[in-house]
């Protein structure tokens, strides 16, 4: 992210969406920010983990140049290839083709270094659906009864994105994926991570376990993972950790990939659903034992 050594700190005009978790941002031309009021954004970002901003104008340049004043950008996705040659950062998520996300996930965990963090931009949107929920995995853990919370701070669990992106992979990229952390993608290697992840920045714990790309915790039988995951899922996904935006033209959404899951409805019919998200690069998931070791 950009120093801001040289600027005073700046203060945004926040309507929480919860006690939390989850912000609208008003009052902000993302296009035109200071350093002093993304360096704020970015402070907000890990507070609230999730933030909206409503009638922004920025196309395809000026989500990759807010990006990268936000941290450093990865490529589109390990497998999927970026929106078009000038913008290969650009991950399209379009209903036409098949660009659903109708499933608890935490975005890119079946990597060893899932991204920091994710900016969501509305492109095309139905006349009606399609929203979006996020869930705040650090709000569930904490709500968790100790004696859980005990058994899962020790576990670890596999992350696979062979169900949903190895058939892209090996059919439609012929087994050559982008190059993500210095390497070519040919195959979908399945990644360990904590369970229980501990945030980098602010040290609280949050479950970081989804739906969408865990296979299995590690080193149970496959009767005891099920019961873990299918306990951790229900109490991620309860009402209270959880907050819901109904998309307008102009809408940028910003979350925290470590602390968050999110869910976009799938309620739309036939209609045209299109949004461009482009990650910022993580750090390797460090649980309250440490580091996973290979």
């Amino acid at each position: 992210m950009t120093s801001t050594t040289e600027h005073p700190p700046a203060t945004l005009t926040l309507d929480p969406l919860g006690p939390g978790f989850g912000a609208r941002v008003s009052g902000l031309d993302l296009a035109s920010a200071t350093d002093a009021e993304l360096a704020a954004v970015r402070a907000a970002l890990v507070d609230r983990k999730v933030l909206f901003f409503r009638g922004q104008d920025l196309d395809e340049d000026g989500q990759i140049a807010l990006g990268w004043r936000l941290g450093e950008l990865t490529p589109s996705h390990p497998v999927v290839e970026g929106v078009d040659e000038a913008h290969p950062e650009i991950y399209a998520i379009d209903s036409a083709d098949n660009g659903f996300a109708d499933v608890w996930h935490t975005d890119v965990t079946f990597m060893p270094r899932p991204p920091l963090g994710s900016i969501l931009r509305a492109v095309t949107l139905p006349e009606s659906g399609g929203d979006t929920s996020w869930a705040d995995g650090q709000l569930a853990y904490d709500s968790l009864s100790r004696p859980v919370r005990e058994l899962v701070d020790q576990l670890t669990a596999m992350h696979d994105g062979n169900r949903e992106f190895g058939y892209y992979l090996a059919q439609r990229r012929g087994g050559k994926g982008n190059v993500w952390e210095g390497e070519t993608v040919t195959r979908l290697v399945p990644a360990e991570h904590p369970v229980i992840r501990v945030h980098p920045e602010t040290g609280r714990k949050g479950i970081f376990v989804n739906p969408g790309f865990t296979s299995h915790i590690v080193g149970v039988s496959d009767a005891e993972s099920r019961a873990i995951l299918d306990l951790l899922y229900a109490h991620l996904t309860k009402p209270e950790h959880i907050v819901r935006h109904r998309w307008r033209a102009g809408d940028v959404a910003m979350w925290d990939n470590r602390s968050t899951a999110h869910y976009a409805n799938r309620d739309y019919g036939t209609a045209r659903r299109v949004m461009h998200r482009i990650t910022l690069r993580g750090d390797r998931p460090v649980g309250p034992a440490g580091p996973v070791t290979a």
